[in-house]
This record gives C-alpha cells, sequence and structure tokens, in this order.
C-alpha cells in the first residue's frame, strides 16, 4: 500500500482497494468481519459456530479476507487463529470518505450553477 503523503496528494486508489471492497461485498465475508472484530483471535471452530457453513467454506471466506489483507492468520499447535487486520478497512473507509466529500463538492458546484 501506499504511504500517508501520497494518498493525500493524489487521492484515493481504488484499484489498490478492490480487493478490499470484493471482499466485502459478500454477506458470510462481513458476517466473518463482525465476529472478528469482536472476538480477538478466533478459530475456525469458533467461526463455524455462529454460521451454517462447513469449516471448508468458512476457511475459503477466510482466505479471500486474508488475501485482501483483512484478516490475517497465526499457526497455534494444529489451529488456526483469525484476527482482523484494520488497516485496510481503514483505508477503504477514507477512500470513501474521499469520494463523498467530492461528490458532495461537485453537487454544491451543480446547484449553484443551476440557481445562477
Amino acid at each position: 500500500m501506499r504511504n500517508r503523503t501520497d494518498k493525500s496528494a493524489r487521492g484515493p486508489d481504488l484499484t489498490e482497494l478492490g480487493p478490499v471492497f470484493f471482499a466485502l461485498g459478500d454477506r458470510t465475508r462481513l458476517r466473518l468481519v463482525t465476529l472478528l472484530c469482536a472476538g480477538g483471535a478466533l478459530s475456525i471452530t469458533a467461526l463455524t459456530a455462529s454460521t451454517r457453513l462447513t469449516r471448508q467454506a468458512v476457511t475459503k471466506h477466510l482466505h479471500v479476507l486474508e488475501s485482501a489483507g483483512v484478516a490475517t492468520a497465526t499457526k497455534i499447535g494444529r489451529e488456526r487463529l483469525w484476527e482482523l487486520n484494520p488497516e485496510p478497512l481503514d483505508e477503504a473507509r477514507a477512500s470513501l470518505e474521499l469520494i463523498g466529500r467530492q461528490w458532495e463538492d461537485a453537487l454544491g458546484r451543480l446547484k449553484k450553477a443551476v440557481e445562477g
């Protein structure tokens, strides 16, 4: 990911955040993110308990979150514990806020032009 000064100078790089938005675009993965936000490091068993999915299906979703940088796994013995990495989520939120401000500015200019 780019450094902070680069972001403020050039705005959001949505192509860089594409994997994060893709990962969050699934209801099951959003549920897993919610669980990871509330529960710290959790095992596949704990994450599967709150769904109707198999362990394999939950693992597949976790790997999507991991490839987007949203979740990380630590292997302890035979078990993998999953944790949330909030940085990509913070970057996505900041990008959406910037886009929102840009839209507000554009709509303000349009309103001013229409009203005269």
